[in-house]
């Protein structure tokens, strides 16, 4: 599996704006749930229940809120840059700029779960964090990741 099977280049944003983790996670599930054809409704809740169990926050900028709904049929991923870092209650303490949302099917298998592992080891790596941050488009920033 490769982050192309997960993201599309339409579903990769830059510059995006938050004012706080809430409605980043907000404004990320509702852009999820248009771009899938799904209702928000159906969306928002999902991934602000698995960010209750702990942030997804994994260090370096970096964050992975994930979830899994019950209408989906394949994985789906969606990337954001930030303009301005947020506090996300990151594991190192660090505001995060990167956001990649991962939404699997809530039937998925340990083969479908590798995609959440393929994600953090792929933005885990400094060579890679560094070309999505000096991105100056939509397109280099999927390039970069892809």
């Amino acid at each position: 599996m490769n982050i192309s099977n997960l993201l599309s280049p339409a579903d990769v944003l830059l510059d995006l704006r938050a004012g706080n983790k809430l409605q980043l996670l907000q404004d990320l599930a509702n852009r999820s749930a248009l771009s899938l054809g799904l209702d928000a409704e159906k969306v928002v809740p999902y991934l602000l229940k698995r960010e209750e169990l702990g942030s997804t926050g994994i260090g370096r900028g970096v964050a992975i809120p994930h979830a899994r709904l019950p209408d989906l049929q394949r994985p789906y991923g969606l990337l954001a840059r930030l303009r301005q870092p947020i506090e996300f209650d990151a594991i190192d303490g660090e505001a995060v700029d990167i956001v990649f949302v991962l939404l699997l099917p809530a039937s998925a298998e340990n083969r479908q779960l590798g995609a959440l592992a393929l994600v953090a080891r792929t933005l885990r790596s400094s060579e890679t964090l560094s070309r999505m941050r000096r991105a100056k488009d939509a397109s280099e920033l999927f390039a970069a990741l892809a």
